[in-house]
C-alpha cells in the first residue's frame, strides 16, 4: 500500500474518531426535549390548552422585569422585615431581615433574602391564578400586571395591603397580603365573575429564583435547594438534582410533581434562611419543583384545587409564604399551630435523632447561660456524663489490661510463633482475668455519631452563626480567627483565611490546644512497642490540629472540652483500678525515644 494510500485510511480513522469523541462529549439534544423547545419558543405568551395547564410567568416575557420608575411600590416594615412589594404583578421581590447582618463587623449589611430582577440572584414570589379548560390566559392577572392599590399604604403587623385588577372579561381579582410579627406572609386571593361565560380558574403560590445562589455553599453536609414535605414525608433536592429531571410537557420545564392530600409545604432552603409556599392545614395541592433550561430558572410552585366560577360567582383563597430566618423558636410555634413538621426545615442529616436533641439542649443552654461557648462546654459534660458508665467499664478493662501486660508477654515468649496457640491462651488469660479487650472501642464508637451530630448542629443551625465565645472569639461558626500571624488576636489585622495555605502554617489557639489535649490524653499510656505504630501515635494529634483547623470554632471548643474531660475520667478511673498513670513519664520516655532513635 503507497503513502497516499495509508494516509487517506488514517485520515478517514482519525475523522471518525473525532466523531466518536464528539458525540460522546456532546451528544445530541434529546427529541423530545427539541420538540417542546420548539413548542414554546412558537407559543410563548400562549398557556398550553392541556387539562393541568402551566403558570403563565413560566413563559417568555412574564417573568418580574427590573425596576424601572414605572414600577410603583408599597414598603414593607415590621418588627422583623423590611422592603418594599411591587404593585406590578404584586409580586413579594424586596426584603431584608432586620436582625441578621452579612457580617459581624460594624455598619455590615442586613441580610437580603429576597431580589429583584436587576440585582444580584433574583429571588421572589408570587401569587395567582392559572386558567384552566380554554379560558384565556388574558382574563388572569400575571407578573406584568399592573395592580390598584385599595387599601393600605405600608405592608406592617397591624396594616395588611388590598390589591385589585379588573380582566377584560368582567372577573374582578383582590389580593390582600398581611404578615405577622415573625416571618410569615398570608395572601388571601378573591376572585368574582362579573362575566357572561362560567371560568375554571386554579389558584396557585410560586417561588422562584434566577440561577443558583452565588453564595451556595455545595457542602454535603448541608442540603442548599428545593424542599417538598408531602403528607409527613420530606423530599430534600439540590439544583442540580433539578436540572437534571425530564421535561414536563405540562410544566414546560424540567420538573417533578408531588401530590399532597392533606398537610406539606414547597420552597427553597439556603444555609440560615429558606421561603416557603405553606398552605392551610389539610388543604390537598400539587407541589411542583422545576427547572427552565432557557431561562435558568429554577421554581417551586403549589397548585391547588380548581374553582369553577358561573357568572356571579365569588371564590377565594388562602395561603402562607414563610420568607425569613430558620429560627427554633418561629419555625416550633409555627408546626404547634398546624403547619406539618416544619422543623424539619432545618437539615437535621442521618443522625437526626441525636442531631436534633443535641441541639434543642445546646439551645436551651445558651438560653440559660448567655453564652455559646460555655454551653458548648457545658452540654459536652453532659454528653460525657450520660456516657460516664461505657466509659467506667472501658477504662476499667483498659487498666486491667496493663496489668496483664506482663503476663502476655512471658505468653509470648512460652509459645513462641504459634500464633493459633497464642491466641487460645491468651483468651483463656482474658477470660481467667474476666476482661474484655474490645470494651474499650465502645465509647470510641458511640463518639463518632456524637461527633459528626454535634458538627451538624455547629455548621447548620442559625444559633451559632455570629455567636460569640470571649475575646477575638467573636464567631463560633466561623475557623479560628486567632493566629501566630496576628499573635493570636491581639493585633487588629486577619489571620490567613482558612483554604488558603497560610493558614497551615500560622495556626489559631484553639488549633494548637486541640493538638495538645489529644497529645496528653495519649500520654496516659506507655507509647507502643512496635516503633511504626509508636511513630503514628506521635504524629497523630498535630494531624488533627491541622485538620480540623479551619473547622468552626464552636466545633473545635467542643473537641478540646472532649479530650479534657476524657482525660479526667480516664486518668481517675485508671487510678481506682489501682493502675497509677505515669504521665511525665511517658512523655520524657517518648522524647528519649526519638532521641535514640535519631
Amino acid at each position: 500500500m503507497d503513502n497516499q494510500n495509508k494516509n487517506l485510511l488514517l485520515a478517514t480513522a482519525l475523522s471518525f474518531a473525532v466523531i466518536l469523541v464528539w458525540f460522546a462529549l456532546f451528544p445530541p439534544p434529546d427529541a423530545v426535549s427539541t420538540e417542546m423547545e420548539r413548542a414554546i419558543a412558537e407559543d410563548s405568551l400562549t398557556a398550553p390548552t392541556s387539562e393541568r395547564q402551566s403558570v403563565t410567568t413560566g413563559t417568555v416575557g412574564q417573568e418580574p422585569s427590573a425596576p424601572t420608575d414605572d414600577v410603583r411600590r408599597l414598603p414593607i416594615d415590621t418588627a422583623r422585615l423590611t422592603g418594599t412589594l411591587s404593585i406590578t404583578g404584586a409580586v413579594l421581590d424586596d426584603l431584608r431581615l432586620k436582625d441578621y447582618f452579612e457580617t459581624i463587623e460594624e455598619g455590615s449589611d442586613t441580610v437580603h433574602i429576597l431580589r429583584t430582577v436587576g440585582e444580584l440572584d433574583p429571588y421572589y414570589s408570587l401569587f395567582g391564578w392559572i386558567p384552566v379548560s380554554g379560558t384565556s390566559t388574558n382574563e388572569v392577572p400575571n407578573a406584568l400586571t399592573d395592580w390598584t392599590v385599595v387599601s393600605g399604604t405600608v405592608l406592617s403587623e397591624n396594616s395588611p395591603v388590598t390589591l385589585q385588577w379588573q380582566s377584560p372579561g368582567g372577573l374582578t381579582y383582590n389580593r390582600t397580603i398581611s404578615i405577622d410579627d415573625t416571618f410569615m406572609f398570608s395572601i388571601v386571593q378573591t376572585v368574582e365573575n362579573n362575566g357572561d361565560a362560567t371560568v375554571v380558574l386554579r389558584p396557585f403560590g410560586m417561588v422562584a429564583r434566577h440561577g443558583e445562589p452565588s453564595d451556595l455553599k455545595n457542602f454535603f453536609v448541608l442540603h442548599e435547594g428545593a424542599m417538598v414535605m408531602a403528607d409527613g414525608e420530606l423530599t430534600e433536592i439540590d439544583y442540580g438534582d433539578i436540572e437534571d429531571y425530564d421535561i414536563d410537557r405540562t410544566e414546560r420545564a424540567r420538573a417533578k410533581i408531588f401530590s399532597v392530600n392533606a398537610n406539606g409545604w414547597t420552597g427553597f432552603t439556603d444555609h440560615y434562611w429558606m421561603t416557603l409556599l405553606v398552605p392551610e392545614p389539610g388543604q390537598p395541592f400539587t407541589a411542583v419543583a422545576s427547572y427552565d433550561d432557557r431561562s435558568a430558572i429554577y421554581r417551586t410552585k403549589s397548585e391547588y384545587v380548581d374553582k369553577t366560577l358561573a357568572p356571579g360567582d365569588r371564590a377565594s383563597f388562602q395561603t402562607g409564604l414563610y420568607a425569613g430566618a430558620k429560627e427554633w423558636e418561629a419555625i416550633s410555634d409555627y408546626q404547634a399551630q398546624g403547619v406539618d413538621r416544619l422543623t424539619d426545615s432545618i437539615d437535621w442529616g442521618w443522625f437526626f435523632f441525636l442531631t436534633k436533641y443535641i441541639f434543642i439542649a445546646l439551645h436551651w443552654l445558651n438560653g440559660v447561660i448567655g453564652n455559646m461557648g460555655i454551653a458548648i462546654i457545658v452540654l459536652t459534660l453532659g454528653i460525657k456524663a450520660i456516657l460516664f458508665p461505657l466509659a467506667y467499664r472501658s477504662y476499667a478493662s483498659m487498666a486491667k489490661m496493663k496489668e496483664l501486660q506482663p503476663e502476655m508477654e512471658k505468653l509470648k515468649e512460652r509459645v513462641g510463633d504459634d500464633r493459633q496457640k497464642l491466641q487460645k491462651e491468651m483468651m483463656e488469660l482474658y477470660k481467667k482475668e474476666k476482661v474484655n479487650p474490645a470494651s474499650g472501642c465502645l465509647p470510641i464508637l458511640l463518639q463518632i455519631p456524637i461527633f459528626f451530630s454535634l458538627y451538624k448542629v455547629i455548621f447548620v443551625t442559625l444559633d451559632l452563626r455570629h455567636a460569640p465565645f470571649f475575646g477575638p472569639f467573636q464567631d463560633l461558626s466561623a475557623p479560628d480567627p486567632t493566629s501566630i500571624f496576628n499573635i493570636f488576636g491581639l493585633f487588629p489585622w486577619a489571620a490567613p483565611a482558612p483554604e488558603s495555605i497560610m493558614s497551615l502554617i500560622f495556626i489559631g489557639i484553639l488549633p494548637l490546644l486541640l493538638g495538645i489535649s489529644m497529645w496528653l490524653q495519649q500520654k496516659l499510656n506507655p507509647a507502643p512497642t512496635d516503633p511504626t505504630q509508636a511513630m503514628i501515635f506521635n504524629w497523630l494529634p498535630w494531624v488533627f490540629m491541622f485538620m480540623l483547623g479551619g473547622f468552626a470554632s464552636g466545633l473545635v471548643v467542643y473537641w478540646i472540652a472532649n479530650n479534657v474531660i476524657t482525660f479526667t475520667q480516664q486518668y481517675l478511673i485508671m487510678r481506682s483500678q489501682g493502675f497509677k498513670p505515669d504521665v511525665f513519664g511517658n512523655i520524657l520516655s517518648s522524647f528519649n525515644r526519638s532521641k535514640a532513635e535519631k
